[in-house]
């Protein structure tokens, strides 16, 4: 059940009450690095991210920050950034859709329930590149191009910042919801390598039968190595490797006699190679050089629905018992940044230029097309997306003496950014050029390819600049002033502001807050991706064209050329510590104007008595594409979010009994949709319906309204223990209908993890993930008539089961 806003604040102090003792944002086993000190302790940990003042600590910023060591994010059994992020930083979530095309093997995070797209993600303080991939169909972000979180290995990490707040006025477009900066090694010495086992045991419980597995094994191996040269220069080098076998937790398929499983639902299978080099010198006796370059290869392999054998009859002399399409991504990312920083007469200066690339390549495999017959091929390569990105940038600053402190920072960007879709082979999307079998659709079942009409090549440009001053008026009062104005080439000018305060009544309490207006731009991928693919609605195949917001189709239907999201944002908050004790509550409103979102599949019928129906259906006919529906982007949705994140920490040291390091990190959410400003079509076909139910409840009820996640981690010397529960509330999965939604109900997930992890030496790891296999409750059998869908893939925390892992290490 979601939270009444009148409850927020009676939560929030409920939360605070209990938090006495609970989970560490840094966990205290060692860094293996012979060069580095130990971590610093909590409430000394000095941050980058929102704020450019240098020297302060995540407690003393007037916006609430988390720091997650490296160490933390890897003393996980996952070895996905994105889902061992979402287990620690209390606002983050990372659901693991499946039979979503791309998006199983490209899967977004969520940062205090908005889009994925509304968080901008840094890589040592410079924007990294957004994935190539739109998120099109029915899962948790649907409509967004975020940046992929996993082509970044977590051996390749020193630690990552969550900025918890609106800062489009300091970093620009994107950052509606927060900042992620993600932090590389930068090591002179030391290395270590890594080899991680783990497999599932689990118990299957699907509304039609039962079952158990124990396999789908996944292996990572990882290194790194720090290098030292000069006086002061470093190179750290990391690698790693992935191969992970794929899960199903299908269910049992009602159209089969006997009935058994015919699907494949879960994690997909996974062949990836990824590398980080991260390098930086000083240069004479003000400047330092840096820069770093990573580049991952990705082969995923996830499965469309099964084609049984009565609906595959134009190919029944090559599947005689039916097929399972296998939907193949090839991905490959390279990012990159040289820079040089340091003093010039006085002040600090930063300039840098950043490169980022990703080229998804598609692939179905045991596949057919239709339209071919027996004569058909069962492999097709579909055609490439490809998104790509130049950053240039000079951040200057100083701090001065006028007041207590004041910091003055000032700078430019520009950006250039290009997208492009090349198609597919003709047999992926296309008729044989003679001997067709009539009343058959074109295209390789399960993802057809991009044909030559969904070729494009866009670029655009962005320039930009912004002031940025903090001033320490008194001993108590902190006052934060930010403003930014964009241009883009594509829609033109946007500006931002904001501002900031903390006040601090005695040493141990001080309280916060924020306001700022936020924008987040319209990505390429919005504005001109365009496909015909097959979108299951109701347990079959629909060919859905989705098409670029001014096409001749969209604007018939009430399609404009797309502007930028709008926010405000607004947040108040409180720091309390005391020794080893802190603890943070930040009560947070962001209204979000202008929202895009991707519009219902909008289908009609040439024999309906309805004329619009007959309107639609004949406008789809005319592309001469196959499709019998159309979906494309639209402005137009407002938005409300209001919650509170609560991080209560303590650290115990006994002589005798080892460390205690204790955590509760809470966050209460709720997103509601202005339904009086939900538009409707008003193009020459009018009135259509753009957003229906489903779409509404999707940004609504999609993420959870409450996560709490308590951590103990207890070490002695060498010897460490993590034992963590993670509390989720319910999500819907929405149907057309009210009958159709699917809840994944309320779940606690229960982790532990026993290590022996020397500075230098032999390492070992033995654990747990989802101890007591739990799952989300399971779809009825009403809605899962082809029996794939055994859970609702909204699932906050995916729907694996219980993961038994190991790893074994060794540090120099």
């Amino acid at each position: 059940m979601r939270f009444r806003t009148p409850s927020l604040l009676a939560i929030a102090t409920t939360l605070a009450v209990a938090a006495s003792p609970a989970l560490a944002q840094e966990t205290p086993a060692a860094e293996p690095q012979a060069d580095q000190a130990a971590p610093a302790a909590e409430d000394t940990q000095i941050v980058v991210t929102g704020t450019r003042a240098q020297g302060r600590s995540r407690l003393d910023t007037a916006s609430p920050v988390d720091v997650l060591s490296g160490t933390a994010l890897r003393n996980q059994g996952t070895t996905e950034l994105g889902a061992a992020l979402s287990t620690v930083a209390p606002s983050i979530d990372f659901p693991r859709p499946s039979a979503v095309d791309g998006t199983d093997a490209i899967r977004p995070a969520t940062l205090r329930g908005l889009s994925p797209d509304q968080t901008l993600v840094l890589i040592n303080g410079v924007r990294a590149n957004a994935s190539a991939l739109l998120n099109i169909n029915g899962s948790v972000g649907r409509g967004s191009a975020a940046v992929d979180l996993n082509t970044i290995p977590a051996t390749a990490l020193e630690r990552i910042e969550v900025l918890r707040d609106g800062a489009s006025a300091q970093y620009g477009s994107d950052a509606i919801a927060g900042v992620i900066n993600v932090r590389l090694r930068e090591a002179r010495s030391g290395g270590g390598v890594t080899a991680t086992y783990g497999f599932y045991a689990t118990d299957i419980d699907t509304a039609r039968g039962s079952r158990s597995i124990t396999g789908e094994p996944t292996f990572t191996a990882s290194a790194w190595q720090g290098i030292g040269f000069g006086n002061d220069g470093y190179v750290t080098v990391s690698g790693e490797y992935t191969k992970r076998e794929p899960t199903n937790r299908a269910d049992y398929d009602p159209r089969v006699t006997p009935s058994r499983v015919t699907g494949r639902f879960g994690d997909p299978e996974v062949e990836q190679y990824t590398g980080y080099v991260n390098a930086g010198t000083g240069i004479g006796d003000n400047f330092k050089l840096y820069g770093w370059f990573g580049y991952q290869d990705r082969d995923s392999r996830s499965a469309a629905f099964p084609r049984l054998a009565s609906a595959a009859t134009a190919v029944s002399g090559i599947y005689p018992n039916g097929f399972l399409p296998i939907i193949n991504t090839k991905s490959t990312n390279a990012n990159g940044a040289l820079g040089l920083k340091g003093d010039l007469a006085g002040w600090n200066v930063d300039l840098n230029v950043a490169y980022g690339r990703n080229k998804i390549a598609y692939y179905t495999r045991n596949s057919a097309n239709y339209a071919y017959g027996n004569a058909s091929p069962n492999s097709f390569y579909d055609g490439a997306l490809i998104y790509d990105q130049w950053v240039a940038g000079l951040d200057v600053s100083r701090k001065f003496d006028v007041f207590q402190s004041l910091n003055v920072a000032f700078g430019v960007e520009g950006r250039r950014e290009g997208f492009k879709i090349t198609p597919g082979e003709q047999a992926s999307w296309d008729y044989p050029a003679t001997g067709a079998v009539a009343g058959q659709a074109p295209g390789a079942q399960g993802f057809g390819g991009f044909s030559p009409r969904n070729a494009i090549e866009r670029s655009r440009k962005n320039v930009s600049g912004y002031v940025d001053l903090e001033a320490q008026v008194t001993d108590k009062l902190l006052v934060g002033l930010a403003g930014r104005a964009e241009h883009y080439t594509d829609f033109g000018d946007t500006g931002t502001g904001k501002v900031s305060l903390r006040y601090d009544f005695t040493p141990w309490f001080a309280l916060r807050g924020t306001a700022s207006t936020g924008f987040r731009a319209p990505s390429l991928q919005q504005q001109y991706f365009t496909s015909i693919a097959s979108v299951i609605v109701n347990g079959a195949p629909v060919l859905t064209g989705t098409f670029p917001s001014v096409s001749p189709v969209s604007a018939a239907l009430g399609g404009l050329p797309l502007e930028p999201e709008r926010s405000t944002n607004l947040s108040l908050g409180t720091v309390i510590r005391s020794g080893g004790f802190d603890l943070t509550v930040d009560a947070y409103q962001i209204r979000l104007r202008n929202q895009l979102a991707l519009s219902e599949n909008i289908t009609g019928s040439l024999t309906s008595p309805d004329p619009v129906s007959r309107q639609i259906a004949q406008l789809l006919l005319n592309t001469n594409t196959g499709a019998t529906a159309a979906r494309f982007f639209i402005n137009g949705l407002r938005s409300r979010v209001r919650g509170v994140d609560v991080v209560a920490h303590y650290k115990l040291r006994a002589d005798d009994a080892g460390t205690f390091d204790f955590t509760l990190a809470g966050n209460l959410n709720q997103t509601k949709v202005d339904r009086s400003s939900v538009p409707t079509g008003t193009g020459v076909i009018s009135p259509v319906t753009l957003f229906a139910r489903s779409r509404i409840y999707s940004i609504e009820q999609g993420t959870p309204g409450e996560k709490v996640t308590g951590t103990i981690d207890w070490s002695l010397d060498k010897i460490g223990i993590t034992a963590r529960a993670s509390y989720y509330g319910s999500v819907i999965q929405p149907g057309t209908t009210a009958a159709g939604d699917i809840p994944t109900g309320k779940h606690t997930i229960a982790d532990l993890e026993l290590r022996y992890q020397a500075l230098k030496g032999a390492q070992f790891a033995l654990g747990v993930n989802n101890l007591f296999d739990e799952y989300p409750d399971y779809t009825i059998a009403a809605n899962n008539t082809t029996g794939v869908v055994g859970f609702p893939y909204y699932s906050p925390f995916g729907f694996g089961g219980r993961y038994i892992y190991a790893r074994l290490g060794l540090s120099w």
